[in-house]
């Protein structure tokens, strides 16, 4: 089984804060900052203002797999830094899904598919 393509050090969370681009909705925030790699990366964040750890987890289980399933149509060679906000514990699969590709047309990583 080869690995998901995830950002997990602190030191490219702290980049993408700090050089990245920023926007954000009612469920998340995201940050786009370019990674000089091939392929694309998630990292998520998720505090304990959210729900219990059962809660954090099914949020990002969730997030992994929108970004699994529209991976094809996401720019390459960019780190994807998803915040998550409190209204998102509360919403279902399809809203975040909406939520994360409208963040995505805001930041202009959306791949015409021709």
């Amino acid at each position: 089984m080869k690995r998901f393509p995830s950002v997990k050090k602190n030191t490219d969370f702290q980049k993408a804060y700090q050089q990245g681009v920023s926007a954000a909705n009612a469920e998340l925030v995201m940050y786009v900052r370019k990674n000089g790699l091939d392929y694309s990366r998630i990292g998520i964040s998720c505090s304990k203002k959210i729900g219990n750890s059962v809660v954090r987890h099914t949020m990002a289980r969730k997030l992994r797999e929108i970004f699994r399933t529209n991976i094809q149509c996401i720019e390459r060679g960019v780190d994807i830094i998803l915040v998550v906000r409190k209204k998102a514990s509360c919403s279902t699969y399809q809203q975040i899904e909406k939520a994360y590709l409208n963040l995505c047309n805001r930041h202009h990583i959306v791949v015409d598919l021709k």
